[in-house]
């Protein structure tokens, strides 16, 4: 079998601490599963020897450390290096130790000091970063940010806030650097019932086991976030992970199904999506596209991707705009008041129907979810049925019609 032979790994997950309160189980088990995934050769195919794990006795401080120097040690600037971790972290906001923390196993947490002594700063971590060599680093962090570190087992001193998305935005500098993070700042990063991994983790390894487009053989991190953020969000709507990138390619990340070559799940058409989705993003339109469309189209076997979630880091939105269009077999407008005086939906929706004029086809499906003045409608848009997905009687029948047309030639 095929395998990245310059391709290196540190994986830690930590939910045991000593002087904290227990995080959920299934820290173990993400931390366990991306390991696993990293060196089976039928997937990822990282090498063995290649890839560190630590989980919670085994991630003191001094063996991050280690295991942080180990990783610039033997990696040179054409290696793939990817960190994962799934543990507390948090802010010290004022006062002589104010900064970020990740929290090893055993941080003391007695005061701020016996923070400072015995966690890792965000001013190591990032020298740590900046350390490594090589010119495709991927950092992912699977933690819990709203509730910053939880209660200490010694309650009388002060919770850690959550770590600043600024925090990220240092990390990522130096060239090649991405940054993942499992939520936003302000927000929770979940467990869905009955899932055996956080809701994060648990797209990132469906991405790496196949789920993520690899006609080359290999998963890059551009298309690797953009099948994990719109599934997230789409199964959790107070969740967005974060993407941060100092980047000048979509470069590699790991093989896809062992380095299958022309194997990316497209349709019959050639198409990697049934659907784009061209809304506008703020509310009421994107909670109803999150909360009920996106679920309703998943839930029916669809592959969909959500405008603004394919464009890529660094590169003009019009260009991102145009792949997502053309990389899906029809693209669904999300009509609305909103979305009528929004200039970049209108001018996603008159790119899809230019690229029906050049190729012949009848991509563009309107559709509803809320009462509008139609007579303000483009006579382009106008000429076309709008399924109307919020009809007291007609919702489900409206709905059957939507899938059916994106299940058909």
């Amino acid at each position: 079998m095929p395998m990245l032979e310059n391709a290196h790994a540190l994986v830690i997950g930590i939910a045991n601490y000593r002087h904290i309160n227990t995080l959920p189980p299934t820290v173990l088990k993400d931390a366990q599963d991306i390991h696993s995934l990293l060196i089976d050769p039928q997937h990822c195919g990282y090498p063995p020897d290649n890839v560190q794990l630590l989980l919670d006795d085994q991630a003191t401080q001094a063996a991050v450390r280690q295991a942080l120097a180990d990783l610039a040690a033997r990696s040179d600037p054409d290696s793939t290096v990817f960190f994962y971790l799934s543990s507390h972290g948090g802010r010290i906001e004022t006062g002589p130790y104010a900064g970020e923390y990740l929290l090893p196993v055993d941080t003391v947490y007695t005061a701020e000091e016996s923070i400072a002594q015995t966690a890792i700063s965000g001013n190591e971590f990032t020298a740590a970063l900046r350390a490594i060599p090589a010119r495709k680093v991927v950092v992912i962090f699977d933690c819990c940010h709203a509730g910053g570190i939880g209660q200490p087992k010694d309650a009388a001193v002060p919770v850690l806030k959550a770590l600043p998305e600024s925090y990220y935005d240092a990390l990522k500098e130096g060239r090649g650097r991405v940054i993942l993070a499992s939520s936003r700042s302000t927000e929770f990063s979940y467990v869905m019932p009955d899932d055996e991994n956080s809701l994060f983790t648990k797209h990132l390894l469906a991405g790496l086991r196949g789920g993520v487009p690899g006609d080359d053989g290999l998963i890059r991190i551009f298309d690797l976030f953009e099948y994990v953020q719109p599934r997230v969000t789409g199964s959790q709507s107070r969740q967005h992970p974060l993407f941060k990138a100092e980047v000048e390619e979509n470069f590699p990340v790991a093989l896809y199904l062992g380095g299958q070559k022309g194997t990316v799940p497209v349709n019959d058409a050639g198409f990697h999506y049934d659907a784009y989705i061209s809304y506008v993003d703020r509310p009421p339109d994107s909670t109803w596209v999150w909360e009920v469309l996106l679920p309703r189209l998943e839930a029916a076997g669809l592959r969909v991707a959500v405008s603004g979630d394919v464009e890529q880091p660094g590169v003009a939105r019009v260009v991102g705009m145009e792949r997502g269009i053309r990389q899906a077999k029809r693209t669904v407008v999300v009509l609305s008041t909103a979305y009528l005086t929004d200039h970049v939906a209108g001018f996603e929706n008159v790119l899809a129907q230019t690229m029906d004029l050049q190729e012949g086809t009848y991509r563009l499906l309107p559709v509803k979810f809320a009462a509008f003045d139609e007579r303000r409608l483009p006579l382009r848009l106008s000429q076309l049925t709008t399924l109307d997905l919020a009809h007291p009687r007609r919702a489900e029948r409206e709905f059957d019609r939507l899938l059916q047309a994106l299940k058909g030639p």
